[in-house]
């Protein structure tokens, strides 16, 4: 089995939810999606799931989709 890119980067979109907990979004991974009632909780979780997310790419034969997103404020 191949090992996850567990030292792989990708942007993410880290923001206050309705609930009081920080949303973190992955748009390079479509559906890779956390949570947590800390800032730090939020990303640390979002490492977690970006791992796995990868993991089950790889154990399919998927391929990794490329981190591309630019970020521009408008």
């Amino acid at each position: 089995m191949a090992q996850p890119l567990t030292h792989s980067k990708r942007k993410v979109l880290l923001y206050p939810g309705e609930d009081g907990y920080f949303v973190v979004e992955v748009p390079s991974l479509p559906g890779c999606v956390s949570q947590g009632k800390s800032r730090e909780e939020a990303l640390a979780n979002i490492e977690e799931a970006v791992s796995l997310y990868i993991e089950v790419l790889q154990d399919r034969g998927e391929p990794i989709p490329d981190d591309r997103i630019e970020v521009v404020l408008v």
